[in-house]
């Protein structure tokens, strides 16, 4: 079982969330790089023909460019969508791997727990129909987890073992590199920013020349602070490590796992998962 055989909502959702993210990083982008373009036609003057400023026409385009990117954010409200999306999608997820593998609460006791999936799934999202058209079904994908719910203990044992811890703990671990590299890129890159704009605005007290640089560059750093928080590296960085770490014990904790143990340790295992989520939903900044 992966990720093709989840319910139809889960892939509703997870469609939401990456174009609610590929549209907020997008104009976020914008809005920074049209501030920075501001701050640099502010910096020169060239005056051509009948005296018309040049640069002046840069920085309007400049800060047009950062209201446009600012307006996009503001009515199309991008990080909603990728914020719901994926809590939608990571609910789904969960549940229906409790389902597939007789985890809680979806035991062996429950009477019919596949009615028992379809009220989880409706109350887990039903405050994010909003923000999230939810209405694709996958019936192949529910008959894989059904004939994997219906396998003995020591099968849904090893395939959630390799098929949901393992994968999981891999993208924590790779992530939680990823997320380290690019923090310290950035933040090496704000540190020369800063650097740079000493030297120009030292050479602006000095008379070297009249163009104030400096401004340019404390704009590009607070583009790259901003930049920063809304990617979140430091924090992620933190949270996937320590959701890697717990997963990791987990890993080497299941082929010793008895059944009678076995429900309360599939949700035992997926709490972990939930709470590296809700730190990162925490964590968002708000794009409104």
């Amino acid at each position: 079982m992966d990720d093709t055989h989840l319910p139809g909502f889960y892939h509703d959702a997870e469609a939401v969330s990456r174009r609610g993210q590929r549209l907020t990083l997008l104009f976020s982008r914008v809005r920074l790089i049209g501030a920075v373009v501001a701050a640099l036609g502010g910096a020169f003057k060239w005056q051509v023909g009948g005296g018309v400023d040049v640069w002046a026409w840069v920085a309007l385009a400049g800060f047009l460019t950062a209201l446009f990117g600012e307006l996009l954010l503001w009515v199309m409200h991008p990080e909603l969508k990728w914020n719901a999306g994926r809590t939608v999608a990571e609910r789904v997820k969960s549940l229906a791997w409790r389902y597939a593998v007789a985890g809680d609460p979806f035991h062996g006791a429950s009477q019919d727990p596949r009615a028992d999936l379809d009220l989880a799934i409706a109350d887990a999202v039903k405050e994010h129909r909003r923000e999230v058209m939810l209405t694709s079904a996958n019936e192949p994908g529910e008959r894989v987890m059904a004939e994997l719910r219906a396998k003995p203990f020591t099968e849904r044992r090893n395939a959630y073992r390799e098929t949901r811890v393992r994968p999981q703990l891999r993208w924590y671990r790779e992530r939680a590199a990823m997320n380290e590299t690019r923090a310290t890129v950035f933040r090496v890159l704000m540190i020369v920013g800063e650097l740079v704009a000493i030297v120009f605005a030292t050479l602006r007290i000095n008379g070297v020349w009249d163009v104030d640089l400096s401004g340019v560059m404390a704009a590009a750093v607070a583009g790259g602070a901003a930049w920063i928080g809304l990617r979140q590296y430091e924090n992620l960085r933190v949270t996937y490590a320590a959701a890697a770490g717990e997963l990791a014990d987990v890993h080497q904790r299941l082929p010793h796992v008895r059944e009678s143990d076995w429900a309360v340790v599939v949700a035992e295992t997926e709490a972990v998962i939930g709470k590296e989520h809700t730190a990162w939903l925490a964590s968002r900044p708000s794009a409104t």
